[in-house]
Protein backbone atom coordinates (compact mmCIF):
# COMPACT_ATOMS: atom_id res chain seq x y z
CA UNK A 1 0.00 0.00 0.00
CA UNK A 2 1.60 3.52 -1.38
CA UNK A 3 1.22 6.43 1.18
CA UNK A 4 -0.24 9.18 -0.20
CA UNK A 5 0.92 12.64 0.74
CA UNK A 6 -2.58 14.22 1.24
CA UNK A 7 -2.45 16.08 4.35
CA UNK A 8 -3.71 13.91 7.28
CA UNK A 9 -6.87 15.33 8.18
CA UNK A 10 -7.71 15.20 4.57
CA UNK A 11 -7.21 11.14 4.91
CA UNK A 12 -9.24 10.74 7.96
CA UNK A 13 -12.39 12.50 5.96
CA UNK A 14 -11.93 10.24 2.58
CA UNK A 15 -11.10 6.78 4.42
CA UNK A 16 -14.63 6.39 5.33
CA UNK A 17 -16.07 7.02 1.65
CA UNK A 18 -13.21 4.73 0.24
CA UNK A 19 -14.17 1.96 2.63
CA UNK A 20 -17.92 3.00 1.29
CA UNK A 21 -17.29 2.78 -1.89
CA UNK A 22 -15.20 -0.60 -1.96
CA UNK A 23 -18.44 -2.17 0.05
CA UNK A 24 -20.29 -0.70 -2.28
CA UNK A 25 -18.18 -2.82 -4.79
CA UNK A 26 -17.92 -5.68 -3.77
CA UNK A 27 -21.53 -6.27 -2.97
CA UNK A 28 -22.57 -4.94 -6.87
CA UNK A 29 -20.18 -7.10 -8.90
CA UNK A 30 -18.97 -10.43 -8.86
CA UNK A 31 -15.09 -11.90 -7.74
CA UNK A 32 -13.01 -10.27 -9.47
CA UNK A 33 -14.49 -7.61 -11.31
CA UNK A 34 -11.61 -4.88 -11.99
CA UNK A 35 -14.16 -2.13 -10.64
CA UNK A 36 -13.81 -4.23 -6.85
CA UNK A 37 -10.06 -3.91 -6.75
CA UNK A 38 -9.91 -0.27 -7.52
CA UNK A 39 -11.94 0.59 -4.97
CA UNK A 40 -10.15 -1.99 -2.10
CA UNK A 41 -7.28 -0.38 -3.54
CA UNK A 42 -7.93 3.29 -3.45
CA UNK A 43 -9.26 2.19 0.27
CA UNK A 44 -5.92 1.03 1.07
CA UNK A 45 -3.97 3.80 -0.26
CA UNK A 46 -5.98 5.93 2.21
CA UNK A 47 -5.55 3.69 4.70
CA UNK A 48 -1.77 3.47 4.41
CA UNK A 49 -1.82 7.37 4.37
CA UNK A 50 -2.96 7.39 8.01
CA UNK A 51 -0.97 4.36 8.84
CA UNK A 52 2.01 6.19 7.91
CA UNK A 53 1.72 8.60 10.44
CA UNK A 54 0.32 6.17 13.51
CA UNK A 55 0.67 2.68 14.40
CA UNK A 56 -3.33 2.36 14.69
CA UNK A 57 -6.92 3.77 12.43
CA UNK A 58 -9.90 3.38 14.14
CA UNK A 59 -13.37 3.99 12.47
CA UNK A 60 -16.24 3.70 14.59
CA UNK A 61 -20.37 4.73 15.07
CA UNK A 62 -20.36 6.82 18.13
CA UNK A 63 -24.79 7.15 18.16
CA UNK A 64 -25.71 9.48 14.85
CA UNK A 65 -21.74 10.09 14.24
CA UNK A 66 -19.08 8.64 11.79
CA UNK A 67 -15.93 9.18 13.68
CA UNK A 68 -12.11 8.36 12.67
CA UNK A 69 -9.41 8.45 14.98
CA UNK A 70 -11.53 10.33 17.34
CA UNK A 71 -12.97 13.25 15.16
CA UNK A 72 -16.23 13.12 13.87
CA UNK A 73 -16.82 12.74 9.80
CA UNK A 74 -18.80 15.37 7.91
CA UNK A 75 -21.45 13.70 6.64
CA UNK A 76 -22.44 16.03 3.66
CA UNK A 77 -23.02 13.19 1.59
CA UNK A 78 -25.58 10.02 1.37
CA UNK A 79 -22.20 7.82 1.38
CA UNK A 80 -21.57 7.77 4.97
CA UNK A 81 -24.95 7.33 5.61
CA UNK A 82 -25.25 4.66 3.67
CA UNK A 83 -22.06 3.05 5.07
CA UNK A 84 -23.26 3.66 8.88
CA UNK A 85 -26.44 1.82 7.79
CA UNK A 86 -23.99 -1.57 6.22
CA UNK A 87 -21.85 -1.27 9.73
CA UNK A 88 -25.32 -1.40 12.29
CA UNK A 89 -26.39 -4.16 9.87
CA UNK A 90 -23.32 -5.93 10.39
CA UNK A 91 -23.78 -5.21 13.86
CA UNK A 92 -20.04 -3.42 13.86
CA UNK A 93 -19.26 -0.56 15.45
CA UNK A 94 -15.56 -0.12 15.91
CA UNK A 95 -12.88 -1.31 13.20
CA UNK A 96 -9.15 -0.78 14.31
CA UNK A 97 -6.40 -1.12 11.50
CA UNK A 98 -2.70 -1.83 12.71
CA UNK A 99 0.31 -0.54 10.82
CA UNK A 100 1.17 -4.13 8.71
CA UNK A 101 -2.23 -4.56 7.16
CA UNK A 102 -1.24 -5.82 3.66
CA UNK A 103 -3.44 -5.51 0.31
CA UNK A 104 -4.71 -9.31 0.27
CA UNK A 105 -5.85 -8.86 4.14
CA UNK A 106 -7.66 -5.52 3.12
CA UNK A 107 -9.33 -7.16 0.42
CA UNK A 108 -10.57 -10.13 2.48
CA UNK A 109 -11.72 -7.79 4.68
CA UNK A 110 -14.03 -6.00 2.61
CA UNK A 111 -15.38 -8.92 0.96
CA UNK A 112 -16.15 -10.36 4.69
CA UNK A 113 -17.76 -7.40 6.09
CA UNK A 114 -19.92 -6.87 2.88
CA UNK A 115 -21.09 -10.83 3.01
CA UNK A 116 -21.70 -10.18 6.77
CA UNK A 117 -23.88 -6.55 6.08
CA UNK A 118 -26.13 -8.87 3.52
CA UNK A 119 -26.67 -11.15 6.01
CA UNK A 120 -27.91 -8.79 9.20
CA UNK A 121 -24.46 -9.78 11.07
CA UNK A 122 -24.38 -13.26 10.87
CA UNK A 123 -20.64 -15.96 10.73
CA UNK A 124 -19.24 -13.12 12.90
CA UNK A 125 -16.26 -15.11 12.91
CA UNK A 126 -15.82 -14.13 9.20
CA UNK A 127 -14.38 -10.56 10.62
CA UNK A 128 -11.12 -11.93 12.73
CA UNK A 129 -8.07 -10.92 10.71
CA UNK A 130 -4.18 -10.72 12.18
CA UNK A 131 -4.41 -6.86 11.67
CA UNK A 132 -7.63 -5.37 11.84
CA UNK A 133 -9.55 -5.67 14.94
CA UNK A 134 -14.29 -5.37 15.30
CA UNK A 135 -15.42 -4.38 17.83
CA UNK A 136 -18.87 -5.85 17.31
CA UNK A 137 -22.71 -4.80 19.19
CA UNK A 138 -25.68 -7.44 19.32
CA UNK A 139 -27.81 -7.37 16.16
CA UNK A 140 -31.58 -8.03 17.24
CA UNK A 141 -33.39 -10.61 14.71
CA UNK A 142 -36.84 -10.75 14.69
CA UNK A 143 -38.77 -12.32 17.63
CA UNK A 144 -35.05 -12.37 19.35
CA UNK A 145 -34.10 -10.30 22.22
CA UNK A 146 -30.77 -9.30 22.36
CA UNK A 147 -28.71 -10.60 25.30
CA UNK A 148 -26.07 -8.81 26.68
CA UNK A 149 -24.62 -11.41 28.74
CA UNK A 150 -25.40 -14.81 26.74
CA UNK A 151 -22.21 -17.05 26.27
CA UNK A 152 -21.68 -15.68 22.83
CA UNK A 153 -21.35 -12.04 23.59
CA UNK A 154 -19.20 -13.07 26.51
CA UNK A 155 -16.88 -15.01 24.33
CA UNK A 156 -16.36 -11.79 21.78
CA UNK A 157 -15.48 -9.56 24.60
CA UNK A 158 -12.74 -12.04 25.70
CA UNK A 159 -11.44 -12.65 22.07
CA UNK A 160 -11.45 -8.47 21.42
CA UNK A 161 -9.98 -8.26 24.40
CA UNK A 162 -7.29 -10.87 24.06
CA UNK A 163 -6.90 -8.80 20.46
CA UNK A 164 -6.09 -5.64 22.09
CA UNK A 165 -4.08 -7.14 24.39
CA UNK A 166 -1.73 -8.61 21.82
CA UNK A 167 -2.03 -5.60 19.65
CA UNK A 168 -0.66 -3.18 22.63
CA UNK A 169 1.84 -5.62 23.18
CA UNK A 170 3.66 -5.20 19.97
CA UNK A 171 3.52 -1.65 20.13
CA UNK A 172 5.57 -1.23 23.40
CA UNK A 173 8.12 -4.32 22.13
CA UNK A 174 7.88 -2.14 19.01
CA UNK A 175 8.41 0.80 21.22
CA UNK A 176 5.38 2.49 20.79
CA UNK A 177 3.21 4.23 23.55
CA UNK A 178 0.31 1.32 23.79
CA UNK A 179 -2.85 3.42 22.46
CA UNK A 180 -5.29 3.95 26.13
CA UNK A 181 -7.98 4.03 23.87
CA UNK A 182 -8.11 0.70 22.24
CA UNK A 183 -7.02 -0.46 25.82
CA UNK A 184 -10.02 1.72 27.39
CA UNK A 185 -12.81 0.52 24.85
CA UNK A 186 -11.70 -2.86 25.55
CA UNK A 187 -11.95 -2.85 29.10
CA UNK A 188 -15.18 -0.61 29.07
CA UNK A 189 -16.88 -3.96 27.54
CA UNK A 190 -15.29 -6.06 30.45
CA UNK A 191 -16.38 -4.02 33.15
CA UNK A 192 -19.66 -3.81 31.75
CA UNK A 193 -19.69 -8.09 31.75
CA UNK A 194 -18.25 -7.82 35.23
CA UNK A 195 -21.40 -5.97 36.80
CA UNK A 196 -23.80 -7.80 34.40
CA UNK A 197 -23.03 -11.62 34.77
CA UNK A 198 -19.29 -11.61 36.66
CA UNK A 199 -19.91 -15.55 37.31
CA UNK A 200 -19.93 -16.27 33.86
CA UNK A 201 -17.44 -13.93 32.75
CA UNK A 202 -15.07 -15.27 35.64
CA UNK A 203 -15.75 -18.71 34.65
CA UNK A 204 -14.42 -17.57 30.77
CA UNK A 205 -10.85 -16.99 32.21
CA UNK A 206 -10.71 -20.52 33.20
CA UNK A 207 -12.09 -22.31 30.05
CA UNK A 208 -10.04 -20.39 27.51
CA UNK A 209 -6.99 -22.21 25.82
CA UNK A 210 -3.76 -20.84 26.79
CA UNK A 211 -2.48 -21.65 23.61
CA UNK A 212 -1.26 -17.72 23.71
CA UNK A 213 -0.70 -17.51 27.04
CA UNK A 214 1.08 -13.87 27.63
CA UNK A 215 -2.24 -12.10 26.41
CA UNK A 216 -4.90 -14.39 27.64
CA UNK A 217 -3.54 -13.83 30.73
CA UNK A 218 -3.38 -9.79 30.81
CA UNK A 219 -7.20 -10.33 30.53
CA UNK A 220 -7.28 -12.76 33.11
CA UNK A 221 -6.17 -10.81 35.27
CA UNK A 222 -7.95 -7.75 34.53
CA UNK A 223 -11.32 -9.35 34.66
CA UNK A 224 -10.48 -11.27 37.97
CA UNK A 225 -9.02 -7.80 39.19
CA UNK A 226 -12.13 -5.99 38.59
CA UNK A 227 -14.40 -9.05 39.62
CA UNK A 228 -13.21 -8.87 42.89
CA UNK A 229 -13.19 -4.68 43.07
CA UNK A 230 -16.93 -5.05 42.38
CA UNK A 231 -17.36 -7.49 44.98
CA UNK A 232 -15.85 -4.50 47.55
CA UNK A 233 -18.37 -2.09 46.18
CA UNK A 234 -15.87 -0.42 43.37
CA UNK A 235 -17.93 0.45 39.89
CA UNK A 236 -18.26 3.43 37.48
CA UNK A 237 -14.56 5.03 36.46
CA UNK A 238 -12.31 3.54 39.04
CA UNK A 239 -13.62 0.29 38.66
CA UNK A 240 -12.41 0.19 35.04
CA UNK A 241 -9.08 2.19 36.23
CA UNK A 242 -8.38 -0.96 38.00
CA UNK A 243 -8.86 -3.24 35.24
CA UNK A 244 -6.99 -0.92 32.67
CA UNK A 245 -3.75 -1.30 35.52
CA UNK A 246 -4.39 -5.29 35.95
CA UNK A 247 -4.70 -5.45 31.78
CA UNK A 248 -1.18 -3.25 31.71
CA UNK A 249 0.55 -5.06 34.64
CA UNK A 250 2.83 -6.86 32.72
CA UNK A 251 3.80 -5.00 29.75
CA UNK A 252 7.49 -4.54 31.34
CA UNK A 253 8.29 -8.16 30.20
CA UNK A 254 7.91 -6.61 26.44
CA UNK A 255 11.70 -5.46 26.99
CA UNK A 256 12.80 -9.30 28.68
CA UNK A 257 14.86 -11.17 26.39
CA UNK A 258 12.59 -13.79 24.72
CA UNK A 259 15.08 -16.97 25.63
CA UNK A 260 14.36 -15.86 29.77
CA UNK A 261 10.41 -14.87 29.58
CA UNK A 262 10.00 -18.24 27.25
CA UNK A 263 12.58 -20.40 29.26
CA UNK A 264 10.89 -23.76 30.51
CA UNK A 265 13.15 -24.56 33.15
CA UNK A 266 13.86 -23.33 36.28
CA UNK A 267 15.53 -19.53 35.72
CA UNK A 268 18.90 -19.36 37.54
CA UNK A 269 19.92 -16.43 39.48
CA UNK A 270 21.24 -14.10 37.06
CA UNK A 271 18.28 -14.41 34.85
CA UNK A 272 15.78 -13.89 37.35
CA UNK A 273 17.41 -10.84 37.80
CA UNK A 274 17.11 -9.76 34.55
CA UNK A 275 13.43 -11.01 35.05
CA UNK A 276 12.66 -9.16 38.38
CA UNK A 277 13.51 -5.92 36.15
CA UNK A 278 10.17 -5.81 34.34
CA UNK A 279 8.12 -3.88 37.38
CA UNK A 280 10.55 -0.54 36.60
CA UNK A 281 10.56 -1.06 32.99
CA UNK A 282 6.33 -1.18 32.89
CA UNK A 283 6.18 1.58 35.15
CA UNK A 284 8.44 3.54 32.71
CA UNK A 285 6.49 2.19 29.61
CA UNK A 286 3.17 3.30 30.78
CA UNK A 287 4.48 6.48 32.79
CA UNK A 288 5.35 7.64 29.67
CA UNK A 289 2.21 6.64 27.46
CA UNK A 290 -0.56 9.66 27.21
CA UNK A 291 -3.89 9.60 28.64
CA UNK A 292 -2.61 6.50 30.84
CA UNK A 293 -4.63 6.63 34.26
CA UNK A 294 -1.61 7.29 37.41
CA UNK A 295 -2.84 4.00 38.64
CA UNK A 296 -1.34 1.51 35.97
CA UNK A 297 2.38 2.92 36.52
CA UNK A 298 1.91 2.05 40.27
CA UNK A 299 0.64 -1.40 39.78
CA UNK A 300 2.92 -2.60 37.20
CA UNK A 301 5.91 -1.40 39.67
CA UNK A 302 4.37 -2.70 42.64
CA UNK A 303 2.67 -6.02 42.07
CA UNK A 304 5.44 -7.97 43.06
CA UNK A 305 5.85 -6.75 46.44
CA UNK A 306 4.44 -7.98 49.11
CA UNK A 307 3.37 -6.86 52.90
CA UNK A 308 5.77 -8.44 54.70
CA UNK A 309 8.54 -6.32 52.74
CA UNK A 310 9.38 -9.55 50.57
CA UNK A 311 8.88 -9.42 46.70
CA UNK A 312 10.54 -7.10 44.13
CA UNK A 313 12.20 -4.60 42.97
CA UNK A 314 14.79 -5.33 45.62
CA UNK A 315 14.84 -3.01 48.37
CA UNK A 316 11.94 -1.11 47.92
CA UNK A 317 10.26 -0.76 50.90
CA UNK A 318 6.00 -0.06 51.30
CA UNK A 319 4.57 0.51 54.34
CA UNK A 320 0.99 0.09 52.68
CA UNK A 321 0.11 -1.32 49.15
CA UNK A 322 -2.21 0.18 46.66
CA UNK A 323 -5.10 -1.24 47.24
CA UNK A 324 -5.45 -2.20 42.90
CA UNK A 325 -1.83 -3.84 43.26
CA UNK A 326 -3.44 -5.95 46.13
CA UNK A 327 -5.97 -7.21 43.91
CA UNK A 328 -4.05 -7.49 40.89
CA UNK A 329 -1.49 -9.08 42.93
CA UNK A 330 -3.95 -12.02 44.05
CA UNK A 331 -5.13 -12.33 40.47
CA UNK A 332 -1.84 -12.55 38.98
CA UNK A 333 -1.05 -15.62 41.34
CA UNK A 334 -4.01 -17.50 41.09
CA UNK A 335 -4.46 -17.09 36.84
CA UNK A 336 -0.26 -18.20 36.61
CA UNK A 337 -0.81 -21.33 39.12
CA UNK A 338 -3.81 -22.62 37.69
CA UNK A 339 -2.58 -22.29 33.96
CA UNK A 340 -1.70 -25.28 31.93
CA UNK A 341 1.47 -24.93 30.25
CA UNK A 342 4.11 -27.01 28.83
CA UNK A 343 6.19 -26.59 31.76
CA UNK A 344 3.78 -26.30 33.99
CA UNK A 345 1.12 -28.76 35.16
CA UNK A 346 -2.19 -26.39 36.74
CA UNK A 347 -2.48 -26.38 40.15
CA UNK A 348 -6.08 -27.31 41.95
CA UNK A 349 -7.73 -23.75 43.30
CA UNK A 350 -7.13 -24.92 47.45
CA UNK A 351 -3.53 -25.36 46.51
CA UNK A 352 -3.29 -21.96 44.89
CA UNK A 353 -4.88 -20.14 47.91
CA UNK A 354 -2.27 -22.07 50.25
CA UNK A 355 0.01 -20.21 48.90
CA UNK A 356 -2.03 -17.19 49.00
CA UNK A 357 -2.10 -17.95 52.80
CA UNK A 358 1.64 -19.17 53.33
CA UNK A 359 4.25 -17.15 55.41
CA UNK A 360 1.27 -17.12 58.18
CA UNK A 361 -0.76 -14.70 55.83
CA UNK A 362 1.70 -11.94 55.66
CA UNK A 363 2.89 -11.64 52.19
CA UNK A 364 -1.09 -11.22 51.03
CA UNK A 365 -3.76 -8.98 52.99
CA UNK A 366 -5.84 -11.87 54.36
CA UNK A 367 -8.92 -10.22 54.59
CA UNK A 368 -8.54 -9.51 49.96
CA UNK A 369 -7.80 -13.68 50.13
CA UNK A 370 -10.73 -14.40 52.12
CA UNK A 371 -13.30 -12.37 49.76
CA UNK A 372 -11.26 -13.65 47.12
CA UNK A 373 -11.64 -17.15 48.01
CA UNK A 374 -15.71 -16.37 48.72
CA UNK A 375 -15.80 -15.39 45.51
CA UNK A 376 -13.89 -17.79 43.25
CA UNK A 377 -14.77 -20.86 45.83
CA UNK A 378 -12.66 -24.16 45.70
CA UNK A 379 -14.42 -25.26 42.52
CA UNK A 380 -15.20 -21.84 40.81
CA UNK A 381 -18.61 -21.11 38.48
CA UNK A 382 -18.33 -23.28 36.15
CA UNK A 383 -15.74 -25.97 36.87
CA UNK A 384 -17.71 -29.69 36.13
CA UNK A 385 -17.20 -31.96 38.69
CA UNK A 386 -18.28 -35.51 40.20
CA UNK A 387 -20.39 -35.71 43.34
CA UNK A 388 -19.75 -37.97 46.25
CA UNK A 389 -23.32 -39.54 44.72
CA UNK A 390 -21.51 -40.77 41.12
CA UNK A 391 -23.59 -37.88 39.64
CA UNK A 392 -21.81 -35.06 37.05
CA UNK A 393 -22.89 -31.53 37.32
CA UNK A 394 -21.81 -28.16 37.03
CA UNK A 395 -20.50 -25.24 39.24
CA UNK A 396 -23.64 -22.70 38.97
CA UNK A 397 -23.03 -20.66 42.15
CA UNK A 398 -19.80 -20.40 45.24
CA UNK A 399 -20.88 -20.34 48.63
CA UNK A 400 -19.68 -17.72 50.16
CA UNK A 401 -19.90 -19.39 54.20
CA UNK A 402 -18.79 -22.86 52.76
CA UNK A 403 -16.34 -22.74 49.87
CA UNK A 404 -16.33 -26.14 49.45
CA UNK A 405 -20.31 -26.85 48.83
CA UNK A 406 -21.64 -25.07 46.12
CA UNK A 407 -24.56 -25.04 44.20
CA UNK A 408 -24.33 -27.67 41.42
CA UNK A 409 -26.43 -28.27 38.39
CA UNK A 410 -26.82 -31.77 37.76
CA UNK A 411 -26.50 -32.76 34.28
CA UNK A 412 -25.27 -36.54 33.94
CA UNK A 413 -26.02 -39.69 36.30
CA UNK A 414 -23.97 -41.75 37.41
CA UNK A 415 -23.08 -44.15 34.96
CA UNK A 416 -22.70 -41.22 32.48
CA UNK A 417 -25.79 -41.03 30.44
CA UNK A 418 -27.43 -37.48 30.48
CA UNK A 419 -30.20 -36.65 33.79
CA UNK A 420 -33.06 -34.14 33.62
CA UNK A 421 -31.16 -30.96 34.71
CA UNK A 422 -31.54 -30.26 38.44
CA UNK A 423 -29.99 -28.05 40.67
CA UNK A 424 -28.92 -28.91 44.09
CA UNK A 425 -26.67 -27.09 47.20
CA UNK A 426 -24.49 -29.27 48.34
CA UNK A 427 -24.42 -26.78 52.19
CA UNK A 428 -27.87 -27.91 52.37
CA UNK A 429 -27.98 -31.80 51.44
CA UNK A 430 -27.09 -34.15 54.71
CA UNK A 431 -24.14 -36.45 54.05
CA UNK A 432 -25.04 -40.04 53.49
CA UNK A 433 -28.34 -39.41 52.01
CA UNK A 434 -29.62 -39.64 48.45
CA UNK A 435 -28.71 -36.05 47.26
CA UNK A 436 -24.96 -35.22 46.83
CA UNK A 437 -23.70 -33.32 49.39
CA UNK A 438 -20.11 -33.43 48.38
CA UNK A 439 -17.71 -32.60 45.48
CA UNK A 440 -15.17 -35.63 44.99
CA UNK A 441 -12.73 -34.43 42.14
CA UNK A 442 -12.72 -31.50 39.13
CA UNK A 443 -13.91 -33.18 35.59
CA UNK A 444 -12.49 -32.14 32.45
CA UNK A 445 -15.54 -31.01 30.29
CA UNK A 446 -14.26 -32.42 27.36
CA UNK A 447 -15.20 -35.54 28.31
CA UNK A 448 -18.82 -34.94 28.28
CA UNK A 449 -19.17 -32.76 25.57
CA UNK A 450 -20.18 -29.96 27.89
CA UNK A 451 -20.22 -25.54 27.47
CA UNK A 452 -19.75 -24.86 30.96
CA UNK A 453 -20.49 -21.38 30.28
CA UNK A 454 -23.68 -22.13 28.51
CA UNK A 455 -25.21 -22.31 31.66
CA UNK A 456 -24.29 -19.49 33.55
Amino acid sequence: MPPDSRPAGTAAEDLPRRLAAALRASQLYTTGHPIIGRNAAAFGASLSSLLARQPQVTVGLVGDELVVQGAPVSRASETLGDLMKRLRAAGVERMTFDRGVSDEELSRFVDALAGLAATSGDETGRLAFPHIRVGRVAVDRPGQAADATGADTLRQLYGEAVSVAGAVWRQAAGGQAPDPAAVRAAIDGLARAVARNRSALVALTALKRYDDYTFTHMVNVSILTMAQARSLGIDGPLLREFGLAALMHDIGKVRTPTDILNKPDRLTPAEFGVMKRHVVDGAEILRETPEMPALAPVVAFEHHLRLDGTGYPDGIGRSALNLGTMLCSIADVYDAMRSQRKYQEAFPTDRILAVLQRNDGQQFDQRLVRRFTQLMGIYPPGTLVRLDTGEIGIVIQVRAADPRRPRVRILFAPDGTPAAPRECALWEAAEGGESPSAVVAPVDPAEYDVDPLAHL
